[in-house]
Formats: C-alpha cells, sequence, structure tokens
C-alpha cells in the first residue's frame, strides 16, 4: 500500500504471525484476511483487540454471511469489507475506521439492514452456530466447499486427527451424527464460497 496517509509497519502470513507483528509494532490499524492458516482471521482479531484496544482492525472477507460479519463485529473489528471490492472501498475502509468510524461493504450493509427489517437478528443470534469456536466455524467453511480433512489439516496447518477431533465436536454441538449433516448445515448457512461464473 503506497498512499501516502498510511505507512505499512509490518505484514504477517498468518493469525499468529499477525499478532506478534502487533506486539513489535504496536499498529494503529491493521487489514486482517478473515481467512488465514492457523489462528483465523477473527480469532486474531478477538486478540489483538483484547491486547492492544488502541488498534482498530478491518476485516477483509470473501464471505458475506451473516455468521462471518457478526463473529467479525463480535471479535471487535471496525470495518468489515469483500475481498471482491474495489482497491478505492479498502481505502475508504481504512479512511473511515482511521477516523473512528465503523465501515460496512454496501453488500454487507444491505444484508443487516434486511435482516433488521425482517425481524431475523434474534434469529441469526440464536442459531446453533453460534455455539461454535471460530476455528471450528473455519473448519466448517472448508467442509462445507467439499475438502477433505487432509485438505483442511494442510490449509490451516493442523494435524489430520486435530481436524477430526473437530469434526466430531461439531456433530455433537449441532446434533448430527454424520459429515452430511454438518454439510447440510454449513449450506443452509450460506457458509460456502459463492461460485464465480466462468466465461
Amino acid at each position: 500500500m503506497r498512499e501516502p496517509e498510511f505507512r505499512v509497519v509490518g505484514e504477517a502470513d498468518d493469525g499468529a504471525g499477525a499478532i506478534c507483528v502487533c506486539k513489535e509494532t504496536n499498529p494503529a490499524l491493521v487489514l486482517m484476511d478473515i481467512s488465514l492458516p492457523g489462528i483465523g482471521g477473527i480469532e486474531a482479531t478477538a486478540e489483538l483487540v483484547r491486547h492492544f484496544p488502541n488498534t482498530k482492525v478491518v476485516i477483509l472477507s470473501m464471505y458475506d454471511d451473516e455468521h462471518s460479519v457478526t463473529g467479525a463485529i463480535r471479535a471487535g473489528a471496525r470495518g468489515f469489507v469483500l475481498k471482491q471490492t474495489s482497491f478505492g472501498e479498502v481505502l475508504n475502509a481504512l479512511r473511515a475506521v482511521a477516523r473512528g468510524e465503523t465501515y460496512l461493504s454496501s453488500g454487507v450493509s444491505v444484508r443487516l439492514v434486511e435482516l433488521l427489517q425482517r425481524g431475523s437478528v434474534d434469529a441469526v443470534e440464536r442459531c446453533p452456530l453460534d455455539s461454535l469456536s471460530p476455528r471450528e466455524m473455519q473448519v466448517l467453511r472448508l467442509v462445507a466447499e467439499g475438502k477433505s480433512s487432509k485438505e483442511v489439516a494442510t490449509i490451516l496447518k493442523l494435524e489430520h486427527n486435530t481436524i477430526r477431533t473437530y469434526r466430531k465436536a461439531m456433530m455433537k454441538k449441532l446434533g448430527v451424527s454424520n459429515l452430511a449433516g454438518l454439510i447440510q448445515i454449513a449450506v443452509a448457512a450460506h457458509l460456502s464460497v459463492p461460485k464465480v461464473p466462468s466465461g
């Protein structure tokens, strides 16, 4: 980023690295990818906000489902921007959050307004997925995208057995007995990545 009002003081490839960079640099503003290997973006945001309350976080995500948005906001993010948006909008989000404001991509704002108008916010709050940890949500989303346990383990840099443990824990929390049940819940919650038409 070469905008004159911002100076990059550090970069990281995963959530744990982001936390370490922030401990070293104490930045005023963080642009956080929601899908990070290891500690996910929502978990990392919660850690940063807890330890560095003056650091403002803007989440960058390819997902616009209610659970990603509400999870990011609950974790303390002040902005939520979709990856498919323009670089100009990302800059606008950073500028707004730096001024102490909040910022949501227009598509996200529209969805939340619709939820409020339908009176569905309480239903979202009571959704069974709220019982899942950020890491479990990360695993569930990848499973919904058709990834095998081995592939999920590789993406998240975890042991294969750890992923199996997460799957068992999610099945128990969500009241299903097999992988198909997990996928059905994930798809119903719109957790899978939106398909981009080819051509």
